[in-house]
């Protein structure tokens, strides 16, 4: 039932926010330069968190707080009531989250990624004449999720990077409706980057199964762009979706300290099923 993740930012001037984002590279003052191709990104390995990329060796912890606010499309039925008719909610929702992410290898990177507390809160269609309540809240642990990433090929000046990822969703909430996964989801994707003297262009795809449907459906794609800016600033842009869910995503990130990063992010939906907006506000540490 929760929408799907996105970066944000509260309270940017939408100007600013169009310009998107900001960070400084892996590469370390006084290190050697990358090919032109790596230069918005480095030589790590790119994560599920946009615009963040992990080297071999390197561990980012990243906490971060994540808001939600969505007309939510519902059915009665699938929270305990008998209407099985489509009805469309205000829905919000606050979560505290933490990703870690892990470089095994140049190849190889592991993610874990948890809401260790959510709170969603739908309010009940004005047209809706089911038993539902007026007003259904449930907080407690959201989406526990683990992600592997693989790098079939690394970017040269003739080819561009390819790289897969399998990621599982752990059902800790099967008695819940609105919070964390009710079964076991897994997703399986692929994408492709290349760098550009105007930035680096990532375009992704992938399918997901859901084990309580017994289906396997297009899962997520995007299509995304980050720009380093300067040696402390970086931007990113993107369009992500899943099914007829999209919205339009704009990071900015800046380097604080020799190994952490202010993330400032946004989305806002670009059809009606998507989350109308949802700013995200974290500190990425790399050890």
């Amino acid at each position: 039932m929760s929408p799907p993740r996105s970066a944000r930012l509260v309270g940017l001037p939408s100007t600013m926010l169009a310009l998107a984002c900001i960070v400084l590279p892996p590469e370390t003052a006084g290190a050697q330069q990358p090919a032109p191709w790596l230069r918005d990104r480095g030589r790590g390995m790119a994560t599920s968190m946009f615009g963040t990329y992990v080297q071999r060796g390197e561990l980012i912890v990243y906490p971060f707080y994540e808001y939600t606010t969505q007309n939510l499309e519902y059915k009665p039925q699938e929270l305990g009531y008998t209407d099985q008719q489509d009805y469309r909610g205000p829905y919000r929702e606050h979560e505290a989250l933490i990703f870690l992410g892990w470089g095994v290898t140049d190849r190889l990177a592991l993610e874990l990624e948890g809401a260790l507390y959510q709170l969603s809160t739908l309010r009940k269609a004005p047209d809706d004449t089911s038993a539902l309540p007026a007003r259904l809240r449930e907080s407690g642990l959201g989406d526990i999720q683990a992600e592997a990433r693989w790098r079939w090929a690394v970017e040269t000046a003739s080819r561009p990077e390819v790289f897969s990822y399998l990621e599982t969703d752990f059902p800790f909430q099967r008695t819940r409706k609105l919070i964390g996964t009710q079964d076991w989801e897994f997703k399986l994707g692929t994408g492709v980057t290349r760098g550009f003297r105007f930035g680096t262009i990532t375009v992704r795809a992938g399918a997901q199964y859901l084990r309580d449907e017994r289906v396997v459906d297009f899962g997520e794609y995007a299509v995304e762009y980050v720009r380093r800016l300067s040696d402390r600033w970086q931007g990113y842009l993107g369009v992500e979706g899943e099914q007829d869910e999209v919205s339009f995503i704009n990071e900015m990130q800046l380097r604080v300290g020799r190994r952490s990063v202010l993330k400032l992010n946004n989305a806002f939906g670009l059809t009606s099923k998507a989350a109308s907006w949802a700013p995200e506000v974290g500190v990425a540490i790399s050890f």
